[in-house]
């Protein structure tokens, strides 16, 4: 019995070597090491042997399966390795140091709108700031005049953190901040506030082709002795007027902010349908892009500025509908969808 451990353990290794493709390994085990195998029908002759023997004939055969699946666990292995080595010799060889053969790619059309206006507002002397996108709700609601349980929060349903904390719903929530960096130095040293500060806002609405549940704005205020309206319309016409390359139609009509007064939505006529009315304008021909207003007393008292003394005008600028306007995306979703084939068509030559 002992020859035919020997020569099976010697069958096995010969047929190991002519094994060329693992499916002729999965043959090879199941012939020797299956159930009806080789090694298996060599137990069958146990029933001769007596008690001694079978205990001696068992442990033989035990090593023999044991080593049997090794050899072929290391033959597949040897066979895998060389098929990943064939995959990589049979790869087309580059150079790494060459430059990547993709095309060139391009910013996000709010990004070239947000950039572009950074441009306009700071050859005007803006500033441009930067403020995180969560806030404390003294940041975003009561430091701009609306405490708690105010009904104006109804409008700006928004989404709140476990540590009481929300991802901001408007640019506004900088407001204070920013009246405190610069409100001394306008003190002392006679300079205005002037300043933007763009940023991703988040409100829990419905969307729809001019609605969205994440949009970015820029925020914008100037504060100063003797400031009024007429200073605020001249700044968003010329704004406005270097975006488009043309004189816009624009119309302000009163409109409800706790942290204005008075308040004014600022409309552009929809460059999309020139006015005739479509769906991203709700049939209007009007769009709403930027609120607006002075800035209320309240707000400039909390920052730490004397409105018996100063007065300024806010604004909240809507990119992602600006930015709808001036390349005539007809739905805001378009803008949020990561949409290669849709965004790719824009460049930066023009930011």
């Amino acid at each position: 019995m002992d020859n035919r451990i020997e020569t099976l353990k010697q069958e096995i290794l010969d047929k190991l070597g002519q094994m060329t493709s693992l499916d002729e390994l999965d043959k090879l085990r199941v012939e020797f090491l299956g159930k009806k195998g080789k090694v298996t029908a060599l137990l069958k002759g146990m029933k001769d042997l007596n008690n001694e023997e079978k205990k001696s004939f068992g442990a033989e055969v035990n090593r023999l399966k044991s080593a049997a699946s090794q050899h072929i666990d290391e033959r597949v292995a040897e066979l895998k390795q060389r098929e990943i080595e064939k995959e990589i010799a049979a790869m087309p060889q580059f150079d790494i140091t060459a430059p990547a053969p993709l095309e060139r790619g391009s910013y996000h059309p709010i990004t070239l709108v947000q950039r572009q206006c950074e441009t306009i507002f700071k050859s005007m002397g803006f500033t441009v700031e930067d403020y995180p996108e969560v806030v404390t709700d003294y940041e975003c609601f009561e430091s701009v005049n609306i405490p708690k349980h105010h009904p104006a929060r109804d409008m700006q349903d928004t989404y709140y953190l476990e540590n009481g904390q929300l991802l901001k719903s408007q640019t506004s929530a900088a407001q204070n901040a920013i009246l405190r960096k610069y409100g001394k130095k306008m003190a002392e040293d006679g300079v205005p506030i002037k300043a933007i500060f763009p940023g991703r806002c988040f409100r829990n609405e419905a969307t729809d082709a001019s609605h969205e549940n994440t949009f970015f704005q820029m925020e914008g205020m100037m504060v100063d002795k003797d400031i009024s309206i007429s200073n605020l319309i001249f700044f968003m016409k010329t704004m406005l007027s270097e975006v488009f390359q043309r004189d816009v139609k624009v119309r302000l009509r009163p409109g409800f902010f706790p942290f204005v007064e008075p308040g004014f939505e600022l409309d552009i006529n929809c460059e999309i349908c020139g006015g005739s009315g479509c769906s991203s304008c709700k049939h209007s021909g009007w769009l709403e892009l930027c609120p607006c207003g002075m800035i209320h007393p309240n707000v400039l008292r909390e920052g730490g500025v004397d409105p018996d003394k100063y007065t300024g005008f806010a604004f909240g600028l809507g990119l992602t509908r600006l930015a709808m306007m001036k390349y005539k995306v007809k739905d805001i979703r378009d803008l949020n969808s990561g949409s290669l084939k849709s965004l790719a068509q824009f460049t930066d030559d023009e930011a």
